[in-house]
């Protein structure tokens, strides 16, 4: 059930993203940021962590999750050490994942050609 959960999940997002994609004049990056956005309104009201225990596979891969990690770091943060462990601690749980997409892109580079335009 779990996966099926998951599929859902994950199914439903990209079908709205596309449909916002397709619907309006808005950019890739533009729908990215959104869902980053709304990843982080989610957590802020503690509605991710219904997600996360609903479906964790989907919810734990989609991109709403990075800006989830960014809230949970930083509440936990100020919760800690005040307004300045708000800075300390908001890349706490996503940095393995900045530093993975860093490195790929990185190969990816060095491996691939850029197309000619």
């Amino acid at each position: 059930m779990s996966y099926l959960l998951s599929f859902l999940l994950v199914g439903s997002v990209c079908f709205v993203g596309q449909l916002v994609y397709e619907k309006t004049k808005l950019s890739p990056g533009h729908i990215t940021s959104f869902l980053v956005v709304f990843g982080a309104i989610l957590g802020i009201f503690g509605l991710y962590e219904v997600l996360l225990e609903i479906a964790p596979g989907g919810s734990n891969v989609l991109i709403t999750n990075f800006g989830y990690l960014l809230v949970k770091g930083g509440v936990e943060g100020i919760k800690e050490q005040g307004i300045l462990g708000l800075f300390l601690n908001l890349f706490k749980y996503c940095s393995l994942t900045l530093s993975f997409t860093i490195f790929i892109s990185l190969l990816c580079g060095l491996i691939f050609k850029p197309r000619d335009r």
